[in-house]
C-alpha cells in the first residue's frame, strides 16, 4: 500500500519568511517529494487538517487548488497500482507529475556511446569503467538522477576508500564522471539546473608530486649501459629524445614517423593526440643524433621512427587497437625503465611520463620562459605549466636554507 500526505518544508524556509508545500508519497518504506510549486509561511499552515488557514488571504481558492491535487494523485496512484503490483515509490512519483524521470545510468550510457567516436578512447573506457563502479555500489540500475543525493555521494566516496581502497585522486575522478553525466542531462533540459548534489559535497585533494630527473641524474640515466639492439636501448634513446623535444608524450612517441621531422629546421611537427591539435617543436642538439642513429639508407616518410611498438596501420584505424597496442608498450616501456632506475638507484620508479616532467624542469632552471615551456609542452592553459615553476621556487628556498643556515 501506498500513502499520500502534505508536508509544508519548514527547513527550507527562503527569506520571505514562506516554505515550499509538497506531496509526499511513502511506497515499501520509501519516500518521494513531489512539489507543488506553492509557498507558504509556517503560521498559515494547519497540519493536521491539511489546510491552508484563515489568515492567508487566498486561504480558498488554495484549499480548493491543493485539494483537486491530491485528488488527482490519489486517482493517479489507484490507476498504476491496479495495473502494476510492482510499483515504487518513483513511479508512483513519476506518474503523479506525468513527466518521467531520466534513468542515470540508462543516460549516462547513451552518452558514452554516443560520444565514443569523439572522445578519446582512453577516456571513454575510463567513463565506462567508473560508471560501472558506481552501478556496482549502488546494486542495481534502477536509479534516477534525482535518487543521487549529497547521502549518496558521501556513502558512495566511503566505499571507495575503505572497501576498494581508492586515494582521494581516483575518488574525485570517479565523482568528475558522473558531474559530466549530470551537467549533460542538464543542457538537454532532462533535470533541473538546481539538482547537482556534487556543490554540497567534495573530496580534499591530495597534492600531487611530479617526479623529474635532477642534472645530476638524468646525466647518469644517459651514460647508463644498456643492451645494444634492445627494446630497453630504443626506450632509453625515445626517454632521452623526449627531454630534448619539448616533452614529447609516450602515444606521441612511438607513432613518430620520418614524415613528422623537419630536418632542415630542426623541428617535429605532428597532431599530438592528447589534444589533437597540430604541434611544432624545434628539437636540440642531442635529439638530432638521436634520430640519426636510426635513420636507414631505405626508409621511407610513412616509416616509425622508433621501432619499440607494433604500430601497424590498423593502429592509426582502429582506437580501440591503438588503445591496446599503446597499454601493451608502456607496460614494457616502464618495466625496462624501472629497472633502470633501481640501476641508477633513483629514490623513485622511473617512468616514461618522468621524461616531460624532467624537460620542464630543465627548461625553467636553464631560465626559459614560463609561457615558452608551456608552449613547447603543450598546454592548454599556463596554469598547468605553473605547477614546475612551484618545484624550481622549492628547490631554490631548500638550496638557500642548506647554505645559508
Amino acid at each position: 500500500m501506498s500513502s499520500i500526505k502534505l508536508i509544508l518544508r519548514n527547513n527550507k524556509v527562503d527569506k520571505a519568511g514562506e516554505a515550499p508545500l509538497y506531496l509526499r508519497v511513502i511506497k515499501d518504506r520509501k519516500t518521494k517529494f513531489i512539489s507543488l510549486s506553492l509557498k507558504l509561511k509556517p503560521n498559515e499552515w494547519d497540519e493536521d487538517k491539511q489546510k491552508v488557514k484563515k489568515n492567508h488571504s487566498n486561504s480558498t481558492r488554495l484549499n480548493a487548488y491543493i485539494s483537486q491535487k491530491v485528488a488527482d494523485a490519489k486517482g493517479e496512484i489507484a490507476d498504476l497500482e491496479r495495473r502494476n503490483q510492482s510499483t515504487t515509490a518513483r513511479k508512483l512519483k513519476e506518474a503523479i507529475k506525468g513527466k518521467p524521470l531520466t534513468n542515470f545510468f540508462d543516460y549516462s550510457d547513451n552518452l558514452c556511446e554516443k560520444r565514443k567516436g569523439t572522445l578519446a578512447y582512453s577516456t571513454y573506457k575510463n567513463y565506462k569503467t567508473y560508471l560501472k563502479k558506481f552501478e556496482n555500489f549502488i546494486g542495481h540500475r534502477e536509479l534516477m538522477f534525482e535518487d543521487i543525493t549529497v547521502t549518496t555521494l558521501k556513502d558512495f566516496a566511503s566505499h571507495c576508500s575503505s572497501t576498494l581502497g581508492n586515494n582521494n585522486t581516483t575518488i574525485n575522478f570517479s565523482l568528475k564522471v558522473m558531474k559530466i553525466m549530470f551537467r549533460e542531462a542538464q543542457k538537454e533540459d532532462l533535470i533541473p539546473l538546481d539538482l547537482f548534489p556534487f556543490n554540497k559535497f567534495t573530496v580534499k585533494k591530495e597534492k600531487s608530486t611530479k617526479r623529474y630527473l635532477s642534472a645530476e641524474q638524468f646525466e647518469g640515466f644517459m651514460n647508463l649501459e644498456v643492451s645494444n639492439k634492445d627494446k630497453a636501448e630504443i626506450i632509453k634513446d625515445m626517454f632521452i629524445f623526449s627531454v630534448f623535444a619539448g616533452g614529447l608524450r609516450f602515444g606521441d612517441m612511438i607513432e613518430l614517423k620520418w614524415k613528422n621531422y623537419d630536418k632542415k629546421n630542426g623541428k617535429i611537427t605532428k597532431v599530438i593526440r592528447k589534444t589533437n591539435r597540430q604541434h611544432s617543436v624545434r628539437i636540440g642538439q642531442k635529439a638530432v643524433e638521436i634520430l640519426e642513429k636510426y635513420q636507414q639508407k631505405d626508409q621511407k616518410q610513412e616509416d616509425i621512427i622508433f621501432p619499440f611498438a607494433n604500430v601497424d596501420k590498423t593502429y592509426f584505424t582502429d582506437k580501440e587497437h591503438r588503445n591496446l597496442i599503446t597499454g601493451r608498450a608502456i607496460a614494457l616501456s616502464n618495466m625496462y625503465l624501472r629497472k633502470m632506475g633501481k640501476r641508477l638507484e633513483l629514490p623513485f620508479n622511473l617512468s616514461f611520463h618522468i621524461s616531460r616532467h624532467t624537460f620542464a624542469t630543465r627548461a625553467l632552471n636553464n631560465g626559459m620562459r614560463i609561457e615558452h615551456v608551456s608552449k613547447l609542452m603543450d598546454h592548454s592553459d599556463i596554469g598547468i605549466t605553473q605547477v614546475y615553476a612551484k618545484i624550481i621556487s622549492s628547490e631554490l628556498d631548500n638550496a638557500v636554507d642548506k647554505y645559508i643556515n
